[in-house]
């Protein structure tokens, strides 16, 4: 019997509600920005339980559709960007290839209506995070220069037996995940307001004037001619995906097991658990002892540019820094040594660094490539735990879960959320071959310190 599928019953554009005359110019795209053209999207989203009122409305749907539509459509006046296409300037004589957001001609954002006729018990109680939630999120397999043509924003609302999942995919070169998750609380705020209000403020209203470094302009002049010279699409590999939860005491175990092994107070408690992390998987990978490994962490710029962006910057405002080592010294070694070699890395990224990498991009502009980032002997831990993601309500409550699309995930993508529960909790979304996985879950290490996940 096959499994059930996600059948899209409806879609439409959505635009903001007014356009401001900002919103009619052109916005260039900065370094940063310009580097995640051949990234795929940023996609998560949210399972939420039908409140009870719904099992006897036959109109939940629509009104609840509705309601995200009208103040969709309101936070789009504040994230106008999100509405345009991206657009290609190119010419021979003189050489020029400028790429662009354009918010005029553009349909603006789209919003899909979906059904499947499972459970939150389906969704959740795997061991493994069923393949079909790839299915809750529209712009399966799109990287981010596709947003010439496809819509830079996507929400698709799926209706579940007892649940509804709001699965957002947002082009990863117009923002990261801070950008990504400020725009998230923003609509909930937004929509959680009383309807029909005529005044359209929020808390955090985005600064959407992009950030170039000093001297340079706005407009960057790339060494192409064809899009073909800096995108690639690669296929994930098999991979088996499987969260798991660190309690707040489990990290706090963690946290003062890796100070205590380097006579310090510095490590955090993030860097602790990335490097609990770094070295189980590595354990689990069955490596050489020369072979060099790396643990590669996302790295928020905002803070460390002297002066410092705004958290409400919109775009993209990340690097990575990385720990490396042999696999034989990463596991010789104790957790200490591993989470200071994160620690040095994480305090050593300053503006110069950031002042450093710009400098040698603009002499040399390059598109990253995902088979750089996610090499097949590294972990790489994106986004953070930080980001206010259960905050988000839609009138249904506070979510059970966070879930992810295909996007961005090979062998050793780790992507941390915080526990549902709080705290300083953890749960951590991790993608492995089906062998690796399988070592890892024999690891006892690293089961004693980590639960799965569920409600």
């Amino acid at each position: 019997m096959n499994s059930p599928t996600v059948r899209q019953i409806s879609e439409c554009f959505i635009k903001s509600k007014y356009a401001s005359e900002d919103s009619k110019l052109l916005h260039y795209l900065t370094p940063w920005d310009i580097t995640m053209l051949s990234f795929h999207y940023i996609q998560k989203g949210l399972l939420f339980a039908k409140p009870p009122e719904a099992q006897h409305d036959e109109n939940f749907m629509a009104g609840l559709q509705e309601r995200l539509k009208e103040s969709l459509s309101l936070a789009l006046v504040h994230f106008y960007p999100l509405a345009g296409l991206l657009s290609t300037v190119k010419s021979e004589n003189p050489a020029a290839y400028w790429v662009f957001v354009d918010c005029k001609n553009s349909p603006g954002a789209k919003f899909i209506y979906a059904a499947l006729d499972m459970t939150i018990n389906d969704i959740l109680l795997p061991v493994d995070v069923p393949l079909v939630v790839q299915s809750f999120f529209d712009h399966h397999k799109a990287i981010n220069h596709d947003g010439h043509t496809m819509s830079l924003l996507s929400i698709q609302v799926t209706e579940l037996l007892d649940g509804v999942f709001v699965g957002c995919s947002m082009n990863h070169a117009i923002g990261d995940g801070t950008s990504y998750w400020n725009f998230f609380n923003m609509w909930s705020e937004i929509f959680q307001k009383k309807q029909g209000n005529s005044v359209n403020s929020i808390s955090r209203p985005p600064v959407l004037e992009r950030w170039f470094p000093p001297g340079h302009g706005s407009i960057i002049n790339l060494p192409f001619t064809h899009h073909d010279q800096f995108i690639s699409r690669l296929e994930s590999p098999q991979l088996r995906e499987r969260m798991f939860h660190f309690t707040s005491e489990s990290i706090a175990k963690l946290k003062a097991k890796a100070n205590s092994g380097c006579n310090t107070n510095k490590i955090s408690s993030f860097q602790a658990l990335s490097a609990f992390v770094w070295r189980s998987i590595t354990r689990a990978r069955c490596f050489p002892p020369d072979q060099i490994t790396s643990c590669k962490l996302a790295i928020n710029c905002r803070p460390r540019l002297n002066p410092p962006l705004s958290q409400e910057y919109f775009g993209n405002s990340i690097s990575v820094v990385k720990g490396d080592s042999t696999a034989g010294e990463l596991l010789e070694r104790d957790l200490g040594w591993a989470a200071w070699q994160l620690h040095e890395a994480v305090v050593s990224f300053t503006h110069k660094t950031v002042e450093s990498w710009v400098d040698l991009w603009l002499k040399s502009p390059d598109i990253f490539q995902l088979e750089k980032i996610f090499d097949p002997f590294s972990v790489v831990i994106g986004s953070s735990p930080r980001f206010n993601k259960y905050g988000n309500e839609f009138g249904m409550g506070k979510a059970l879960a966070l879930r992810s699309g295909y996007a961005n995930k090979f062998s050793g993508t780790v992507t941390p959320y915080p526990g549902r529960e709080g705290g300083g909790s953890i749960d951590l979304e991790v993608c492995l071959p089906p062998e690796t996985m399988s070592a890892l879950e024999s690891d006892m290490d690293f089961m004693e310190a980590a639960f799965s996940t569920y409600l």
